[in-house]
């Protein structure tokens, strides 16, 4: 890690302990449970995904009956052409199942009818938010631009909670779009951060490309803590495994982020090293 790096991620740790506590949170999230209003099928067949993330939610209808607990529930699914999901197709079930726990809603885009009606059936919302418009058009395979998901965003924040969700590398491992998106949002405003991180998944047609640079990534999680010093930054669930995924998430932590995901080991030593506080959650780190 070379000299400016270093001193990037210092004044990013100086960030922190100036504006914030100093404790963190390491969310386990056994007790929120991922759903698809769409089971498995998903008409993008995004190059990051093809569907795979889909096989590990359970349906939504199936979950509207089940005696199982849960103190909350990620609902997702898959997106139509345009980026959407069927949402007022399902406002009931999702307002039965609000009724059994809280919703984070992973809505895809919407329009402003679509955010008025989502304080009644969710308690936050997860947006992707992507800054390249390139990027939109070969990994998602939408026809659309920043503009369009920027104003579907507005549109969210202006009914509910939303954190957008910032995919370091989404564009086959490689940065374009994401300082652009950081900017967006400092205009903008945010409730939160959450960064996830590129992960080369076997089937997809991405899965021979490398994850970003953890180089690239820690510059990026310091210069976001800069940027924005009194929002909470998460480091989400998606996100490589092994030696990069104990790198990055010491890092994280460094950077001077907030939540960490299921860290790994090293990563809750290096918190405790730095004199942070340890609190564990176990739902959705946006939850």
């Amino acid at each position: 890690m070379d000299t400016k790096l270093t001193s990037l991620i210092d004044s990013a740790w100086q960030t922190r302990v100036k504006f914030f506590p100093r404790e963190i949170q390491f969310d386990y999230p056994h007790k929120t449970k991922a759903l698809s209003l769409t089971g498995q099928d998903c008409d993008l067949n995004c190059a990051h995904c093809g569907g795979h993330y889909l096989k590990q939610m359970q349906p939504a209808s199936r979950e509207a009956g089940s005696t199982e607990k849960y103190n909350s529930y990620l609902v997702s699914g898959g997106c139509s052409k345009d980026g959407k999901l069927p949402l007022e197709q399902n406002k009931e079930l999702i307002k039965h199942l609000r009724q059994q726990g809280k919703i984070n809603l992973h809505s895809g885009l919407v329009s402003s009818r679509e955010a008025a009606m989502l304080p009644e059936i969710c308690d936050t919302v997860s947006f992707d938010m992507v800054g390249d418009d390139v990027t939109i058009q070969e990994v998602y395979g939408l026809n659309l631009s920043v503009s369009d998901l920027r104003e579907s965003y507005n549109n969210l924040r202006r009914h509910v909670k939303t954190l957008p969700h910032i995919c370091i590398g989404l564009n086959g491992g490689e940065i374009s779009g994401e300082y652009n998106a950081l900017d967006i949002l400092s205009d903008d405003g945010a409730d939160g951060l959450v960064f996830l991180v590129f992960v080369p998944t076997r089937g997809t047609r991405l899965a021979n490309n490398q994850p970003p640079p953890l180089e690239e990534v820690g510059e990026l999680l310091a210069r976001a803590r800069n940027m924005f010093p009194t929002t909470a930054i998460h480091l989400g669930c998606m996100r490589p495994g092994g030696l990069y995924r104990k790198k990055l998430d010491c890092l994280a932590v460094k950077c001077g982020v907030n939540k960490i995901v299921l860290p790994v080991k090293a990563a809750v030593k290096t918190a405790s090293d730095l004199g942070l506080t340890i609190k564990n959650g176990e739902e959705c780190c946006v939850l």
